[in-house]
């Protein structure tokens, strides 16, 4: 009978074992599926996160770029009004006033330069005129005038011109030339000339084609 029981207790022994084993094995996964739950909720704020930095980077680009536009739109016509403020409306006759006293100022400042290739394009072939001392003058001598002149001057300028159109290809230029300098010899000096130039517009070029030339100083 002894040996029973002790058996018995044994197999009561045995069978207790198991059942603590299967409860281990039942309480064990447990633990196992809590890391599942924490790995789905950290993977589960990265879509988030996606989405937020995804908003920010598009709207305030197409708000900034949108404005840009018609910013630069609205400067455009700004610069297009300019050239509205002048008073050059007659171009006809303040386009040859300036033209001729523009070339007037070049032809003057060219003897101060001693550059005789203004006089060549503004004097015209025919070109007749009569210079301070009375000499009468062509082409050929004026510019040879240029090139024999052997002052040095401190400036060469024109003052109070007149310019008078006679239709639409002449035009009559009346004004002062004031020239200050020294002589070849050193000698300083300061003198002035009256002047009537006569141009003609010939194939889209105005050109001098007679002068009259007396000094008034110096």
């Amino acid at each position: 009978m002894r040996l029973i029981t002790s058996l018995i207790g044994i197999a009561g022994l045995s069978f207790a074992i198991l059942a603590v084993a299967q409860e281990q094995q039942t309480a064990s996964p447990a633990p196992e599926e809590k890391p599942s739950t924490t790995v789905e909720q950290a993977t589960a704020p990265s879509p988030e996160t996606t989405t937020t930095a995804k908003a920010p980077e598009q709207t305030p680009a197409q708000q900034k770029e949108k404005p840009a536009a018609p910013a630069a739109n609205q400067k455009r016509p700004v610069a297009a009004k300019a050239p509205s403020s002048p008073a050059t409306a007659p171009s006809k006759n303040m386009s040859v006033e300036a033209t001729l006293k523009n070339n007037e100022n070049r032809w003057e400042a060219s003897y101060g330069a001693h550059d005789s290739s203004v006089a060549q394009s503004f004097v015209a072939n025919d070109f007749a005129g009569v210079y301070w001392d009375g000499r009468v003058m062509n082409k050929s001598a004026v510019i040879s005038e240029i090139k024999k002149d052997k002052d040095t001057y401190k400036s060469a300028v024109n003052e109070r011109l007149a310019v008078h159109t006679y239709g639409p290809s002449v035009a009559v230029v009346i004004g002062t030339a004031h020239e200050k300098g020294t002589t070849k010899d050193g000698k300083p000096f300061d003198r002035a000339f009256r002047f009537t130039d006569t141009w003609m517009q010939r194939g889209g070029q105005w050109q001098c084609v007679a002068s009259h030339v007396m000094k008034i100083k110096g």
